[in-house]
């Protein structure tokens, strides 16, 4: 658990020496020293440290950290948006014409219709899982990841790289969401149905978090601790390479400039391309991996697990789209 600021759906605010100095919150002394400083990077399961927060300030809100809570929640969105078109409905899933979408309106139509191609129960309508109805309508369904070997990475149901399906968002590593009766400005998170403690993530919506990219590669994929930081020969054909090594060369620039340098755009840019080119058949996913995770970890030495984040969701999303450079590789 971890603190949020009254009456909002965002952490607490950090002290005022964490505002004025930039730093990793792995290296920050106020966590370890009882501090709710970074948001979820403070959570905590110390009843000591949980009773000391909200004794103190009891109008605080509750979060709860998902990745460190072995928790996959699914949240499902009910917004008045406009509904894109249909091959942007469920990521990877061609929806033919023979299929009828009218009335779809909301992630709870997008859930029932990618449960109903696999012949299975809409989460959102598993009554033997913790059910939240949030303010604006939408619900957070909760499950347990499982095994814990396996993680799974945060997305927005209306990013065109990463996403279980339109206006359904997943909160896993690198997210957090409210805890039931915590009560924001709009309104208050509700308990649905009977269910209070999350079921086990059912296996078939494990595959579909699977396919849509939000397991990332295992630890053996990443560099080990001692890894040279001088960039590696690149194993890719020359037209790949021409395309590939300008934008390699933009993040490692990115290495003296401690922030404002747009690293997670050149990143996300890098990424992408190469993604294209593995799914073109230019360049070996794992040389890709490589490459980028070591020029990423050079320039950002200190936040390789959002650099794998950012890499594997650009990669994901490149290889939609397969690239082929002019000219012979």
């Amino acid at each position: 658990m971890h603190p949020l600021a009254p009456r909002q759906k965002t952490p607490a605010a950090n002290c005022a020496r964490c505002r004025r100095t930039r730093h990793n919150p792995a290296d920050c002394p106020c966590i370890p020293a009882g501090g709710w400083c970074h948001g979820f990077h403070a959570a905590t399961t110390s009843l000591q440290r949980i009773d000391a927060w909200w004794s103190t300030q009891p109008r605080l809100g509750v979060g709860v950290s998902c990745g460190p809570a072995n928790l996959v929640v699914i949240d499902v969105d009910a917004h008045g948006a406009q509904v894109p078109d249909r091959s942007r409905l469920l990521p990877g899933i061609p929806i033919g014409p023979q299929v009828t979408l009218t009335g779809l309106a909301t992630g709870f139509d997008t859930l029932a219709l990618l449960a109903a191609l696999r012949h299975e129960t809409s989460p959102a309508e598993d009554e033997e899982t913790l059910r939240v109805r949030t303010p604006s309508g939408g619900l957070h369904i909760w499950y347990r990841n499982p095994d814990p070997e396996t993680r799974y990475r945060s997305s927005t149901g209306s990013s065109p790289k990463v996403a279980l399906a339109w206006q359904v968002d997943v909160r896993s590593d690198g997210g957090y969401i409210l805890a039931p009766a915590t009560r924001t400005a709009a309104g208050t998170y509700t308990r649905v149905g009977k269910a209070r403690r999350p079921a086990l993530l059912p296996g078939w919506l494990a595959a579909e978090l699977a396919r849509t990219g939000h397991v990332p590669s295992s630890p053996a994929n990443r560099l080990p601790p001692d890894a040279p930081t001088a960039r590696p020969r690149r194993r890719a054909g020359k037209s790949a390479s021409r395309i590939l090594e300008p934008l390699l060369e933009l993040v490692a620039a990115c290495g003296p400039i401690p922030e404002g340098a747009g690293f997670t755009e050149k990143l996300n840019r890098a990424a992408f391309t190469a993604g294209g080119l593995i799914q073109g058949g230019h360049l070996a996913e794992t040389d890709a991996k490589t490459l980028l995770l070591e020029t990423a970890n050079h320039a950002r030495p200190h936040q390789e697990r959002r650099n794998v984040s950012i890499i594997e969701s650009a990669l994901f999303a490149g290889k939609q789209r397969p690239l082929h450079p002019k000219g012979r590789s």
